[in-house]
């Protein structure tokens, strides 16, 4: 029988490998990426720590001049959240691993209470993603230039369905059974 709060941790793994690839995408992985704009040679990808050809750093400015506001900057600022986010939900699957390890109840607790921190500083990530990113691709379908949402938007949402999955199993895991029954037979 699986140890209560297992399918915590895979949901938790499962999250954490989702917000690593966010947190690696454009500059560093051109693969992943929230915005694309403009077609073939000229095309550039926003990520979080910068966009196409960009150094990388924590906030950047827009190619668009329209774009270039404080608010959006300070925007771009907080994409730091994925990252933040995917150290947390390791830190879950670390208390879950060992809670499923030991059979013990506490590292179950520290999952769930890690996990729901990690859910909501995912959820945040997210609303600040569709905000900015659904801010920019319109500005940039103003000027008629071709813009379109990325992959990394659609990770962040399944980082955040997975990690709500984490929570729910991690909670539910509390109220397993964790002391296996002592053979009465002699």
């Amino acid at each position: 029988m699986p140890a209560p709060g297992s399918m915590g941790v895979f949901f938790c793994f499962a999250a954490m490998t989702l917000l690593i690839f966010v947190s690696v995408s454009v500059p560093t992985w051109d693969s992943v990426y929230f915005l694309v704009v403009g077609r073939g040679a000229a095309q550039i990808r926003y990520g979080v720590f910068g966009f196409t050809g960009s150094e990388v750093a924590i906030g950047y400015e827009f190619t668009n001049d329209r774009l270039n506001s404080t608010v959006l900057h300070n925007l771009t600022q907080a994409l730091i959240l994925h990252p933040i986010a995917a150290g947390l939900a390791g830190i879950a699957f670390f208390f879950g691993v060992c809670g499923v390890a030991a059979r013990s109840r506490i590292g179950t607790i520290f999952m769930s209470l890690v996990s729901g921190l990690a859910l909501i500083t995912t959820f945040v990530a997210f609303v600040i993603d569709m905000v900015l990113f659904g801010i920019a691709r319109n500005r940039y379908r103003d000027d008629n230039l071709y813009a379109q949402y990325g992959n990394a938007n659609w990770l962040t949402l399944g980082a955040l369905v997975a990690l709500l999955m984490g929570f729910c199993t991690a909670v539910c895991g509390i109220f397993g059974r964790y002391r296996s029954r002592r053979d009465t037979a002699y």
